[in-house]
């Protein structure tokens, strides 16, 4: 009995080896491979006091859950300040418009004024001219010459003052009309003033970036926070890979698009449909925060991994959990 017990132990065991040379023949393997998947710290975007958390530890939200709500008193006192600015802004305007339509007006009267003044010292010279000729006839005396010699100035005056008064509200006109375009660019300033307050008051509703799970849970009500402070990490469900971190020796014949069996350690008895997706365009220890230079110092040869990006092709990701451990293999290409 023990024999035949030995027997068939030595028998599974050859056969276990032999299925693994065969394996090992046609497949490069490795068990330095890990589930990826985006873990996106939700981060706020303006300071202020928590004043309810919606959310739980590793629990599942959709995307555009509200998560957590700052205190908003003091954003919609600066939003209605920034309306307040534009209204002001809107209505120096209108004001300056009502002057501008006030002085066209104006200069419609210094014109009457010019034709009456015009018509006035025409009649004024044509007085002065007659007089002077009777003046030489000693027709009149030369009080009265001079007295419409008088009038006329007057009239002459009188046209250039009318002159100039239209010249005046030209110039003015001009003036005003040049500020139009100062208050115009209040108003602007003023509309951006009033976006950047609503945004600013939009950003106290923090939302989930996608649909996910939660992370760990390290804020209350009440705690003040800083903008930039991380606040929850989501963990993206619908976007899962492995990292399969080759030899440098197993990578001859890998390309874009081969298949790929994949066994996660937490589901033993099942096997996962996957594809390359990408091969890294450096070993792993190129993008160390210290890369190793080999001509500072003694050299060791050491074997180099790359990672391999494979995308899970037809399966449930959501049992998939990122950071699980599992083995990959990737059946080798003849060299014909």
């Amino acid at each position: 009995m023990v024999m035949a017990l030995a027997l068939f132990t030595v028998l599974v065991a050859v056969m276990q080896t032999i299925r693994y040379f065969v394996h090992a023949s046609g497949h490069e393997d490795t068990n330095d491979a890990q589930v990826e998947s985006y873990i996106n710290p939700v981060s706020a975007r303006v300071g202020g006091y928590i004043k309810k958390v919606y959310f739980e530890e590793h629990a599942l939200v959709r995307k555009g859950d509200t998560l957590l709500v700052l205190e908003d008193i003091e954003f919609k006192a600066k939003k209605e300040v920034a309306r307040a600015a534009l209204m002001a802004a809107e209505a120096n305007l209108e004001v300056l418009d009502k002057t501008i339509l006030s002085a066209k007006t104006a200069t419609l009267v210094d014109r009457n004024k010019i034709s009456t003044a015009k018509a006035n010292l025409w009649k004024h010279r044509q007085d002065l001219v007659r007089y002077k000729k009777l003046l030489e006839d000693e027709a009149v005396t030369q009080s009265d010459y001079e007295h419409i010699k008088t009038n006329f100035e007057i009239a002459e005056s009188n046209f250039e003052a009318a002159s100039n008064g239209l010249r005046t509200s030209v110039t003015k006109i001009s003036e005003l009309e040049s500020k139009r375009g100062l208050l115009k660019a209040d108003i602007d300033r003023a509309k951006a003033n009033l976006e950047l307050a609503e945004i600013n008051l939009s950003y106290t509703t923090i939302t989930s970036p996608f649909t996910g799970y939660t992370g760990r849970k390290g804020i209350l009500e009440g705690q003040q926070v800083q903008p930039g402070q991380s606040l929850v990490s989501v963990v993206n469900e619908n976007n899962k890979w492995v990292i399969a971190n080759f030899k440098e020796t197993q990578l001859k014949g890998m390309y874009v698009g081969q298949r790929a069996a994949i066994e996660i350690d937490a589901f033993p008895d099942e096997v996962f449909e996957g594809e390359i997706m990408a091969i890294a365009a450096a070993t792993g220890s190129e993008f160390s925060l210290l890369p190793s230079d080999n001509s500072a110092g003694n050299f060791v040869k050491v074997v180099k991994r790359v990672p391999v990006k494979i995308i899970f092709k037809g399966s449930d990701l959501e049992k998939i959990k990122s950071g699980m451990n599992v083995h990959v293999s990737v059946e080798k290409q003849s060299d014909s």
